[in-house]
């Protein structure tokens, strides 16, 4: 039997658009919420760097990948639409980088 499985990531800031690092407990909160919430949750040490436009300014950004895979419904989907609104302000972000497919899980 197969289920309809939804792989979220997110890709989080190290450090805040002014430069200053973001506290260790803002990565533990996250996962610790995202556990909470579906039961897992997996997480990246590598760091990702990002360089990005807005407005003509350049941004650059060292990020960790989290990740999930969860049941593909209505109610996750807007779990995460309302999530990343909410790590947008925890994080002082423009935006919060956040990818969503469908994945088999065999």
């Amino acid at each position: 039997m197969t289920s309809s499985f939804r792989r979220y990531e997110i890709l989080l800031p190290l450090r805040f658009n002014d430069g200053s690092a973001v506290p260790d407990e803002f990565m533990g909160k996250v996962v610790l919420e995202l556990r909470k919430q579906f039961g897992a949750v997996s997480s990246e040490t590598n760091v990702i760097r990002g360089v990005w436009e807005y407005q003509d300014e350049v941004y650059r950004d060292d990020l960790v990948r989290v990740f999930l895979d969860v049941p593909d419904n209505e109610a996750n989907r807007q779990f995460f639409t309302d999530y990343k609104t909410h790590l947008k302000e925890r994080f002082g972000q423009i935006d919060i980088w956040m990818t969503t497919y469908p994945v088999e899980v065999i």
